[in-house]
């Protein structure tokens, strides 16, 4: 079905077909979404009210204003009260969709060349713990044995012998195929198999990333606070001759404002997800962030490490979609494979991939390119979308265990960051201590982990716990909890 939309003909051509096995709200949502890009709705244009285009395309009001809601929290679209929906102003076309016009004046330039976070909290020392809730570890009991099994036996089975040379450092040109696919089907992004580079996981490709900037002449990263701009990402950055910079994070993610008063230029984000208050990156925060890059010629880091798992809406779109030439996007399969399989993206901006490359050759030469065909066929035979919705049915469950246990055992308890991801944060009521609620839980054999260690300044006020539930059982969650309930409702 083709509509005519604001006048602008027929040639918009915004297409639903019932015939196909994809829904049609994600039929609509991909429209808009490639419209957008492309060009063919330009920043500022007045989109029909919901009522009406459910009428012209014979749609619920309901499923349009769902897509719409998705759009806007992307940062595609802005609404006001009262006011019409509209296309937003700070948008990139994207050249890979047939975008109109050259890349704008001030695109990073930085010459050409040739899954922490969440990092997982550290595991306790100590004795052995009866519960655990680690944060940033998945369910690996659930790691899907037999599918990863198949998927290794076909990749060898069918790999070409040319795949098995040294290759292009960039990684398997069909896994990045598959992946480039994966990645504007599911996270929203604009993606060109050429500027995908397959990397070792989340710290290779931050490192890789961190290295380029550094030879561009970048010199102070800005990490968000609470995060984790300390550890494993902290070490890279000052080993790259770097500074780490935190920038605080409120109740809609990273505060921009400050982040322009850091003098930093580049900033790792996690707009999905936070981690690990789990907070969204609110629409207008993503589009001050893109201004910032533009205004400053720096970079965003983005960090997409387990947006898939999202419970109260389909996942929000990655940042990159907005300004691809201003966006790395890092991704890994840590959290919805196993952190084992070590296999991860980095989708560069234009200008940068080059230099990502060039620090990919000198680093390893490329990831092992068997498990990479591995990967793809997993992805390509519907058993990777499968296995992701079988987990994100199993963290859900858990989740609503937690909240459950909570209410009943430790009502004066809030809990946050429950939209997505397999953590939650629980705030303690005053006058209890975080370090001495940790420090009597794991004497009871349960593990807690406090947010001081995601702070900078390592402060313990407000007190909140971070409850890791990825590799816990439902059971197993309902114990933990009810074991440490007196702890979380008053003074130790």
């Amino acid at each position: 079905m083709a509509i005519e939309w604001s006048g602008l003909g027929p040639d918009l051509l915004l297409q639903l077909d019932r015939a196909r096995a994809e829904p049609l709200r994600a039929q609509l949502e991909g429209g808009l979404r490639d419209a957008i890009r492309s060009g063919r709705l330009a920043a500022g244009e007045r989109l029909p009210s919901s009522r009406e285009l459910a009428r012209q395309l014979g749609l619920s009001r309901g499923l349009v204003q769902d897509c719409y809601g998705q759009l806007y929290a992307e940062g595609y679209l802005t609404t006001r009260a009262g006011s019409a929906t509209r296309v937003a102003t700070a948008l990139e076309a994207d050249p890979v969709a047939g975008g109109v016009g050259e890349p704008r004046s001030g695109t990073l330039d930085v010459g050409s060349t040739g899954g922490a976070p969440v990092r997982p909290v550290p595991a306790r020392p100590g004795p052995a713990l009866a519960v655990d809730f680690r944060a940033g570890v998945p369910d690996l009991a659930g790691f899907p044995r037999s599918d990863w099994a198949w998927a290794q036996r076909e990749a060898c089975r069918t790999a070409p012998t040319a795949a098995l040379d040294y290759g292009d450092p960039r990684g398997d040109p069909h896994l990045r195929h598959v992946l480039a696919g994966y990645l504007r089907r599911v996270r929203g992004a604009a993606v060109d198999p050429e500027h995908v580079v397959v990397c070792a996981g989340f710290a290779q490709g931050l490192a890789l990333v961190i290295r380029a900037l550094a030879r561009a002449g970048v010199r102070r990263v800005g990490f968000e606070d609470p995060g984790y701009g300390k550890g494993e990402t902290r070490d890279a950055t000052i080993a790259a001759g770097m500074e780490p910079v935190p920038v605080p994070v409120d109740g809609n993610g990273l505060d921009v404002g400050a982040l322009a008063a850091s003098r930093v230029g580049a900033v790792l984000v996690t707009p999905a997800h936070q981690w690990p208050t789990g907070v969204v990156l609110a629409p207008e925060r993503r589009h001050a962030l893109i201004a910032w890059a533009e205004r400053h010629d720096a970079v965003v880091i983005e960090d997409d490490y387990d947006a898939e798992f999202r419970y109260d809406r389909e996942p929000v779109g990655a940042v990159q979609g907005l300004a691809p030439g201003r966006v790395v996007t890092i991704g890994t399969v840590s959290k919805s494979l196993a952190p084992a399989v070590r296999l991860g993206w980095i989708v560069c901006p234009p200008a940068l991939t080059g230099a990502v490359v060039a620090e990919k050759r000198l680093s390893d030469r490329g990831s092992p390119v068997l498990d990479q065909l591995a990967l793809a066929r997993l992805m390509e035979s519907g058993r990777y979308d499968r296995h992701l919705r079988r987990m994100r049915s199993a963290y859900a469950a858990r989740r609503e265990v937690l909240v459950d246990a909570l209410a009943r055992h430790a009502p004066g308890v809030a809990v946050t960051g429950l939209a997505a991801g397999f953590h939650a944060v629980a705030h303690l009521p005053e006058p209890a201590g975080e370090r001495e609620v940790v420090a009597a839980a794991a004497a009871r054999g349960v593990g807690l982990y406090g947010m001081s260690e995601c702070r900078a300044d390592h402060a313990v006020t407000p007190a909140q716990l971070i409850l890791g539930f990825g590799n816990l059982t439902e059971r197993a969650v309902a114990r933990g909890v009810a074991a440490i309930a007196d702890l979380l409702r008053g003074p130790v």
